[in-house]
């Protein structure tokens, strides 16, 4: 004869634990996610209106009179020490992508979409920070914005 004696339930405590974890955890792969595909998918628009930025929590619309295009430039960020990003403030910076607030070496404040630093489109603006954007040919993206921003 065997006796079977079952053990008294436990508290569903762990779970009260364990939740908040798995939330957070399926959260953080869902931004990393997110910031993946916006690697790929992420686009920039022109406009008289100014300049729209579209790819992921850091897009938005610069507006025309906020954009400095004088001072507006291509550039080689290996080639231009000063605008290498060093410190990011709010972003991603995942697998050769980059997004999001950073601070560049000369201490100024940038938003940046860049995937390669050899094509990158540098366009200060009046609100206290510049904006650096990988672009397959940057001379043409500041033409573009000339043209539609300034009518030139």
């Amino acid at each position: 004869m065997i006796d079977t004696f079952p053990i008294i339930p436990g508290q569903v405590r762990i779970l009260w634990l364990a939740l908040p974890i798995l939330t957070i955890a399926v959260a953080g792969i869902g931004v990393v996610a997110y910031s993946l595909s916006a690697a790929r998918t992420a686009r920039f628009e022109v406009s008289s209106e100014g300049l729209r930025l579209r790819g992921d929590f850091y897009g938005r619309l610069i507006p025309a009179r906020s954009l400095r295009l004088d001072a507006a430039r291509a550039v080689d960020l290996r080639n231009e020490p000063t605008l290498e990003p060093v410190a990011r403030t709010a972003g991603t910076a995942i697998s050769g992508y980059r997004a999001g607030w950073f601070r560049l070496r000369d201490g100024e404040r940038a938003l940046l979409y860049i995937t390669d630093p050899t094509h990158v489109a540098y366009v200060p603006t009046a609100d206290g920070y510049s904006v650096l954007l990988s672009v397959a040919d940057p001379a043409a993206f500041l033409a573009s914005l000339r043209r539609n921003v300034l009518g030139a």
